[in-house]
């Protein structure tokens, strides 16, 4: 029997999602500094690749991204939005929108977490 990689595998991504709030959260904090570069950090398919974790796909249709990117990169001209004339570079409304994103990923990372947990528990119970 294999262990169950799933508590280490929520547990990196938890990691991984502090991580990008605290660089977003730097990023809305200087929004009004001149000359900024926002930053993001990079996926986190790609933190379990560098970890040899490989999602296991079943079926040819599963999506696969394959991105990889450095650990914490600036980022330039995205989704149409530009450097703004003191050269910071940082979209309110992009920085929201990413902070969203981590707060869905966590919300659904802990409830899988804790709907293993309690099948765990039912399992042993019985």
């Amino acid at each position: 029997m294999q262990p169950i990689q799933l508590f280490e595998l929520a547990s990196r991504q938890a990691q991984w999602l502090t991580v990008r709030q605290n660089v977003v959260a730097g990023n809305i904090a200087n929004a009004n500094t001149p000359h900024y570069k926002a930053k993001d950090v990079k996926p986190f398919e790609s933190v379990l690749q560098d970890a040899g974790i490989q999602m296991a796909a079943t079926n040819k249709m599963h999506f696969t991204d394959g991105l990889a990117a450095s650990q914490v990169a600036e980022v330039g001209m995205v989704d149409g939005v530009q450097i703004q004339q003191s050269g910071n570079s940082v979209a309110i409304e992009q920085e929201m929108m990413k902070t969203g994103e981590i707060k869905r990923d966590y919300e659904l990372s802990a409830g899988l977490v804790k709907a293993f947990h309690r099948m765990m528990l039912m399992a042993v119970r019985k």
